[in-house]
């Protein structure tokens, strides 16, 4: 193996020496404790650490780091010490994730690092937002992620890439080349030689180098990262090496022709720099004993403090809390949200939804600096709804984004970019398509909060249903799929004023949001709307129609349907209630129509089997089953999806059945 210093000093050398020795000292006690039964788990980095600690090292301490389960050399490059590491790993609440997760599916602000989730690939999108961000605030700044050769098949690898590429962030994707994933060799994987023969397909530059040279990484991030600070644009770097114990120990190595393990044996990263130290006089053999002392006292003490430590006590609440973030947000320390005086709520006009939903989007944009909005066609087209157009014009390409046919990327970088502290929208061309980005949502922006404390300041833009002949992909009610997930928000407004109002109030919300609206109701329904910042409660309901002899719990389209069907029987008073958020929903209202009423029928577009009706039936049932005068009834679309022709989707739809229902529950 060549080493070549070039300028730097010995001080950096033993530095970098230092660096590669504790990752290696660290796993090797791992395996000992392994062995002994006393770790699970462990993801063996073993023979590639010179492209953990020399790329981590060759970058500033607050530009941040994406690495994958087996880079323990970027967490002990940023100084974390070990004991906080090892409670983590052991699951301790000392750990960075309370003992909600284990290895490195962390991230800490705090040195910079935002660890992976099990999904491969999905941190690659997050990268791109930190990069946006970095842009955004002109700070100068690179950032890093890794992929492994196997997770770079994902379709997060090209999105990420795609979309770094097009908007010039200055992101190096690092490829771990080391020949396998799991246990699928890379001619299985891909048929290209190498990653950087990828590369000029997306337009941008690349660099393949012996990963296992801790010199030639270093050099080769230093240069890269000096390069596009100023001159932002993402790189391919495909650092060539080989992991000398399993995926996980677990799975062992069997699959592994032995000649492999004998060749890469004698490129060790460790074993060869330290020798070529030696020969240059740089290092001495008492020094390497001092260092491997010191780590050693660093590693016993830490297993020992962490080992001593009590296992956790559960308890609900705390973990109940923490799946949402209760932070409020500030700028510059004055809080974000700007509550209008009542006399301004009474300025405004009659507007359609599709008017009150842009000018809530003029607003956040005006109230908020650090917003974002993201989208297919959402600049100069307007969207595909027209819901954006003149925002561009107003706020800047920088703040209203074109973007690439890429949901899983997008919603990626709407978690990075809440990590450098912006909020972010982004605008699902339809509620649909969100099945290309199901995963980002369910697994990173959803759970971050409860895994390790960073907010998902996020609200995608849903629009949703049926009734215009758009077919079984242009008009499906998925609401339901994102109600079952803690973590998320799901607010589906039914009017122009509650669309406005609620749009404010999930920018002004820390969490996550899931924003429907309904396209017949765009340009169908209009109300009056103040002109004025205003918000409507996040998780409170809404009475739409007083009533006293029976209940329709509904929401979104459907309140209209049912104010509509109550017609239908005049010599009854039918009471409306309109959800507005399901999730959280309003379980004090629901209890307070049916102790009303004692009749209740729960109604929505959405397919009948798992729908949002079924939670809320079953939850009455359990709850209210004293002040019912009748069964809950449900009424919803046909579970089939949703037809393209008129006369199939009108019979899809329940809006004649409530008629009926309706009538055989005022019969019971």
């Amino acid at each position: 193996m060549d080493f070549n210093r070039k300028n730097l000093s010995n001080e950096k050398l033993l530095e970098l020496y230092k660096g590669i020795l504790k990752p290696r000292m660290i796993e090797e006690k791992m395996l000992i404790l392994l062995r002994q039964g006393r770790v699970s788990k462990w993801f063996s980095g073993i023979g590639q650490e010179a492209i953990a600690v020399g790329s981590t090292l060759a970058i500033n301490k607050d530009e941040y780091v994406l690495p994958l389960h087996r880079n323990l050399g970027v967490f002990t490059s940023r100084d974390i010490p070990f004991q906080r590491l090892f409670a983590q790993w052991q699951g301790k609440l000392e750990g960075f994730s309370k003992g909600r997760e284990r290895s490195f599916h962390f991230g800490t602000n705090e040195f910079h690092i935002v660890g992976m989730i099990s999904h491969l690939g999905a941190m690659l999108g997050v990268a791109d937002g930190i990069a946006l961000a970095t842009k955004l605030k002109n700070e100068n700044k690179v950032t890093i992620v890794y992929s492994g050769d196997g997770g770079a098949s994902q379709g997060d690898f090209h999105e990420a890439i795609n979309v770094a590429a097009v908007w010039n962030l200055p992101v190096i994707f690092l490829i771990e080349n080391n020949g396998y994933g799991l246990s699928t060799p890379t001619n299985e994987q891909y048929k290209f030689n190498y990653f950087i023969d990828k590369a000029p397909g997306y337009g941008i530059n690349s660099i393949k180098i012996d990963g296992n040279n801790i010199l030639d990484v270093h050099q080769a991030v230093t240069e890269i990262a000096e390069d596009i600070r100023n001159n932002p644009r993402p790189i391919l770097l495909e650092c060539m090496t080989f992991r000398m114990r399993g995926h996980e120990e677990a799975s062992g190595t069997k699959y592994v022709p032995q000649e492999l393990f004998e060749i890469w044996a004698k490129k060790d990263p460790l074993q060869n720099y330290e020798q070529y130290l030696l020969e240059q006089g740089v290092l001495n053999s008492f020094m390497v004993q001092e260092y491997r002392e010191e780590i050693k006292r660093e590693i016993d003490a830490g297993v020992d403090y962490v080992l001593a430590l009590p296992d956790i006590s559960p308890e609900t609440k705390n973990e109940l809390h923490d799946v949402y973030s209760s932070e409020k947000t500030f700028e510059n320390g004055v809080l974000a949200a700007i509550k209008p005086d009542l006399s301004d709520l009474q300025k405004g006009s009659t507007k359609r939804m599709i008017d009150a939903l842009s000018e809530g989007l003029d607003i956040a944009l005006s109230t908020w600096g650090n917003l974002v909005l993201m989208g297919q066609d959402i600049a100069e087209y307007g969207g595909a709804f027209k819901i954006t157009q003149g925002l561009v014009e107003k706020y800047g390409k920088a703040r209203v984004r074109n973007t690439p046919l890429c949901e899983s990327a997008i919603v990626g970088a709407t978690l990075g970019l809440s990590i450098k502290g912006y909020k972010s929208m982004m605008e699902m061309q339809f509620a649909d398509f969100v099945t290309c980005g199901f995963n980002q949502i369910i697994n990173n922006l959803a759970k971050n909060n409860y895994r390790w404390g960073q907010c998902a300041d996020v609200v995608i833009r849903m629009p949703t249903g049926a009734g215009v002949g758009a077919g079984p992909f242009h008009s499906q009610s998925n609401e339901a799929w994102f109600m079952h997930t803690p973590g998320l928000k799901v607010v589906y407004p039914s009017n122009a004023y509650d669309a406005k109002g609620l749009l404010l109030a999930s920018f002004n919300d820390p969490n996550p949001v899931l924003f429907f609206e309904h396209k017949g109701l765009y340009r169908s329904n209009e109300c009056f709307v103040p002109d004025s910042y205003y918000e409507v409660e996040i998780g409170k309901a809404k009475i739409a129609q007083q009533g006293s002899d029976a209940t329709i719990i509904t929401y979104g389209a459907a309140v209209h349907w049912a104010i509509e069907a109550s017609l239908s029987v005049p010599n009854y008073s039918i009471e409306v209630l309109d959800l507005r958020s399901l999730l959280p929903w309003d379980k004090e209202a629901v209890m307070a129509t049916v102790k009303k009423t004692g009749k209740v029928i729960l109604f929505h577009e959405d397919c009948l089997t798992g729908g949002v009706g079924a939670e809320i039936a079953a939850w009455i049932a359990e709850n209210c089953f004293s002040l019912l005068d009748a069964p809950v009834m449900r009424t919803a679309s046909l579970d089939s999806p949703v037809p393209f022709n008129l006369a199939l989707e009108q019979n899809f739809l329940p809006r004649k059945r409530i008629v009926e229902d309706l009538k055989k529950l005022l019969a019971y």
